[in-house]
């Protein structure tokens, strides 16, 4: 019976990607019924269960951190792509798609799943203990890129409105990229146990013992299967953007709130992977899929519409406004705060929740 229940879960996770993908062909840039909309729902979340399935597959052989590494880096390719064909579509409103968009994901990730994990971690164990040093890093970077990329625009002038100049999009798309892979290099290469869970004792956790680590053939599918299911999950999202903004629009909120749903869809799996590490008491490896996740996110979506913007016509938004430049900041300095001690209580992971309930609030009721 436990033999054919694993076959069972075996096939699903390979069938739903390959069903995501194949219904992602025949419904992109279609106008969708209700019944294939609910359709492509389902296909939706059975595919972001499947990514996270595969996900863990190839973290487990490649172990930690390039397992979180992997997954925050092919949903932020994935998302950058989906960013870029967006605006390729034109309309007033892609002037300020990649900000919303990136602004969205740094408040999910250092404030929604981050709070999720530190208090899911420290109900079930007392504390969540992390490693100060790699996550104070990843905090830095991820500070450092959001201020240079979101908050600088504002109050430049070389260009009128929150928009960087010709040089100064340059410059930031460069300095992107260069800190994005000085963290890599630190993360993977010179300082790889400051980004390795650790015990109570704070003795770094080097073997998961929890199962034993798939063969190299199966972690090569798994990684396949994985970037499958991420296209599906972002394609199909896509795909029921219409459905949600005209939900959005007869509900009477902001147009803003559709960018965050489709955020929340697209960063689904690494939550659920996030989640599923607090419980083991992995937090180190919840807190480099949500720092990870964010600076990916700034630090390959800023230089790819500045290529995009070449070709592109219409401005490119960047800055943001001053309620949301003040989330920011406090996110900034609370991150900071319940970093430097390298231990959690429920009380910090309430503090971000509360801290990205206000953003969630802030965008219906600007």
């Amino acid at each position: 019976m436990i033999t054919r229940l694993r076959s069972l879960t075996t096939r699903w996770t390979v069938l739903v990607p390959v069903l995501a993908v194949v219904l992602l062909a025949f419904t992109w840039g279609r106008d969708l019924p209700g019944a294939v909309v609910a359709l492509v729902t389902l296909v939706l979340a059975g595919a972001v269960l499947a990514a996270v399935h595969h996900a863990e597959v190839v973290a487990h052989r490649v172990g930690e951190p390039f397992g979180s590494l992997v997954l925050a880096v092919a949903v932020t390719i994935i998302e950058v792509a989906l960013i870029v064909t967006l605006m390729a579509d034109g309309g007033g409103k892609s002037s300020t798609l990649a900000r919303d968009t990136v602004f969205a994901a740094v408040m999910i990730t250092c404030n929604g799943i981050v709070g999720v994990c530190l208090l899911v971690a420290s109900l079930r164990h007392g504390l969540a203990v992390f490693n100060p040093e790699g996550t104070g890093a990843a905090l830095a970077t991820v500070a450092t890129l959001a201020t240079l990329s979101l908050v600088l625009p504002t109050f430049t002038t070389s260009k009128p409105g929150p928009e960087f100049s010709g040089v100064q999009l340059t410059f930031a798309a460069v300095s992107s990229l260069i800190l994005y892979g000085l963290f890599v290099a630190t993360q993977t290469v010179r300082h790889r146990d400051y980004f390795l869970p650790i015990t109570r004792q704070g003795e770094v956790i080097t073997d998961d013992d929890h199962a034993d680590a798939p063969s190299a053939r199966t972690a090569r599918t798994s990684l396949g299967l994985l970037g499958l299911a991420l296209i599906g999950v972002v394609g199909l999202a896509k795909g029921v953007s219409p459905t949600i903004e005209s939900g959005v629009e007869a509900a009477g909120l902001p147009h803003a709130v559709v960018g965050v749903i489709i955020a929340l869809l697209v960063l689904l799996p690494e939550t659920i992977a996030a989640l599923r590490s607090a419980r083991r008491d992995r937090v180190q490896t919840s807190l480099n899929l949500a720092l990870g996740s964010a600076m990916a996110s700034i630090g390959l979506t800023i230089p790819a519409v500045a290529l995009a913007s070449i070709w592109l016509s219409g401005p490119l938004v960047l800055g943001l406004g001053s309620t949301h430049m003040v989330l920011l900041a406090l996110t900034v300095v609370v991150s900071s705060l319940t970093v430097v001690p390298g231990r959690a209580t429920p009380l910090q992971g309430g503090v971000h929740l509360v801290l990205f309930a206000a953003y969630l609030e802030l965008a219906i009721n600007p």
